[in-house]
């Protein structure tokens, strides 16, 4: 990170907070107004809910976005577009944010600036059973069937450990263990 006093004419790379879960609006008014270049990096991940698994799409930075532009000539007008309440700064310190750092950023992401992240269990994940009479017990997948789209799991049933084939789509593992 550099500071943003240095090379005031030069358009440098900046963190920007947005309002809560508005980032995609902050994003949407600064292209409309501005030739500005953005970068707000999204991740798509499924998430059990009580309707089954569902699909989110969220900022990966909650709360921030990144825009290059002229510090000197441009601060004012960026701080005043909608959906955003400042630029990062500690005290007087507004830290520039070097152009490799977004650069590896966007080596991960597809071309849309999206990460998705899968939810498909592997040998030896513990999963959740989503559907049918067991719903909710809990799994450990012991073999992949991927031709039938299908994985064999170890489930105790009855105080007893009992092996089941069950849909893919039938159980969910948790992105984000904690």
């Amino acid at each position: 990170m550099t500071d943003a006093s240095a090379d005031k004419d030069v358009e440098k790379w900046f963190c920007l907070r947005t309002q809560p879960k508005r980032e995609h609006v902050a994003v949407a008014h600064i292209a409309k107004e501005s030739d500005f270049e953005t970068f707000c990096p999204r991740v798509r991940f499924q998430r059990l809910t009580a309707r089954g698994k569902i699909w989110f799409t969220e900022a990966m930075f909650p709360g921030y976005l990144f825009a290059r532009f002229r510090w000197e000539q441009d601060l004012r007008r960026i701080q005043s577009m909608l959906g955003i309440t400042g630029v990062l700064h500690f005290g007087e310190y507004y830290p520039a944010i070097a152009d490799r750092f977004i650069d590896e950023l966007r080596d991960h992401l597809d071309e849309s600036d999206l990460k998705v992240f899968t939810n498909a269990p592997e040998v030896g994940d513990t999963v959740t059973l989503t559907e049918g009479p067991m719903m909710g017990f809990e799994a450990v997948v012991t073999r992949l069937l991927p031709s039938k789209e299908r994985v064999k799991v170890l489930l105790e049933f009855l105080g007893q450990p009992t092996e089941a084939e069950v849909a893919v789509d039938k159980v969910h593992r948790d992105p984000f263990p904690r």
